[in-house]
């Protein structure tokens, strides 16, 4: 029986979606409402292969789902909101409390928010999403898929601070690892394209404004870059990643900030921002680069060597590597961020074909490379979509 799912992936300022018939993987809509709660609002989707674009105000979430809503009834791809059945929510932090998706009732909403302290960028704007999707579809069923899931399955000796144990075993503070349905994703489709036995060791990059790699050994996390928040990790747009940890209590001191201002400046401030005082999009800094900018080429410098660090642990915790995949954003798009990471790999036989990497092509090693070189394009959206269908075959 065909059932219509919708997937959502709440952001800061951003909703996108995809309205999918299950079990087919039809995608029926797909689009994207972005800088909710600004006069600028931009909302853009596709139906049937036509694109189409509405510029209006929209002032919060619950205003921005009624138009997607409103616009699925006005172009009939569904003639009742109850046809509907089940809403997938992608939610950032499931802590320790969730390793699979569940179906949201109080308890959940409540441990959602409890988490928000961890992940303040997404957790709150999360919440929010699934309270209008309650209000605006009260007959669907809510799911919550954790980005934290997928990475269940790493070892403690990789998910484990030497802080005091009674840390972990009375607060949960340890690694957890984000980007779950991507890698997730990547891990199942590289499978699919090259087979189990090319994909036995995969490192999958996932890189956008926010940024992870992961160690994938037999399609299972092993080890991932973010930690006990999405703060951790590589250099992103406006995040530090990981930095010496003393420097916190210094900058509080030094310039009398505190903890609340501090971890704005690490979220907000920082990055590939913060590192070249120009902007935290790649392509903006490429330009700039190119113009002679020092801080705009350093930003690129730190953000590529930090990406080869965790290639070279991550092979470490593989014992080995057969394919290195790029995903997302920047990960899809930059042949100059992947020939840049790629360049001084070739201690592991990573070797880069200069014309399929600038094509953006599935396959981008050479010919003599002996690691699988993939770009392959992440879907959050489809695994976030079977993770509802199965649950409400469950219920």
């Amino acid at each position: 029986m065909s059932e219509k799912i919708l997937a959502i992936n709440s952001g800061s300022s951003s909703l996108k979606f995809k309205l999918y018939i299950m079990p087919a993987e039809t995608v029926l809509v797909s689009g994207q409402i972005e800088r909710i709660g600004q006069p600028s609002s931009e909302f853009s989707y596709t139906i049937a292969g036509k694109k189409s674009k509405l510029a209006q105000p929209m002032k919060d979430y619950e205003t921005a789902i009624q138009t997607v809503i409103e616009t699925l009834l006005a172009s009939h791809v569904i003639e009742s909101k109850h046809e509907i059945i089940g809403v997938g929510h992608r939610i950032s932090h499931g802590g320790r409390y969730y390793t699979k998706p569940v179906i949201v009732d109080e308890d959940v909403k409540a441990k959602i928010d409890e988490l928000a302290v961890l992940s303040p960028l997404h957790n709150p704007v999360n919440l929010l999403g699934i309270k209008a999707f309650e209000k605006l579809l009260p007959d669907a069923t809510e799911v919550a898929v954790f980005d934290t899931s997928f990475h269940h399955t790493i070892p403690a000796k990789a998910y484990m601070y030497a802080l005091p144990y009674s840390y972990y075993k009375d607060h949960g503070i340890r690694r957890y690892g984000f980007h779950g349905p991507s890698h997730e994703y990547i891990a199942e489709k590289a499978a699919e394209l090259f087979g189990k036995q090319q994909t036995h060791r995969l490192i999958s990059c996932h890189l956008g404004n926010g940024g992870s790699l992961t160690a994938i050994l037999d399609g299972q996390s092993v080890n991932s870059s973010m930690g006990f928040t999405p703060l951790a990790g590589i250099v992103m747009g406006t995040r530090s990643g990981d930095i010496d940890p003393e420097i916190i209590p210094f900058i509080e001191e030094e310039f009398q900030m505190d903890s609340h201002a501090v971890r704005e400046m690490l979220n907000h401030d920082s990055g590939l921002q913060g590192l070249s005082g120009i902007s935290n999009d790649i392509r903006d800094l490429d330009e700039a680069a190119k113009q002679g900018n020092q801080r705009a080429q350093l930003a690129l410098d730190v953000y590529a060597h930090q990406i080869q660090q965790y290639i070279g642990a991550y092979t470490t915790d593989l014992e080995g590597l057969d394919t290195l995949a790029f995903t997302a954003g920047i990960g899809e798009h930059s042949a100059l961020v992947r020939q840049m990471v790629c360049e001084r790999l070739g201690y592991l036989g990573i070797k880069l074909d200069p014309e399929k990497n600038a094509a953006n092509a599935l396959s981008i090693e050479a010919a003599d490379s002996r690691v699988k070189v993939a770009v392959i394009p992440t879907d959050e959206e489809i695994v976030i979509a079977r993770d509802v269908m199965a649950l409400l075959k469950e219920a």
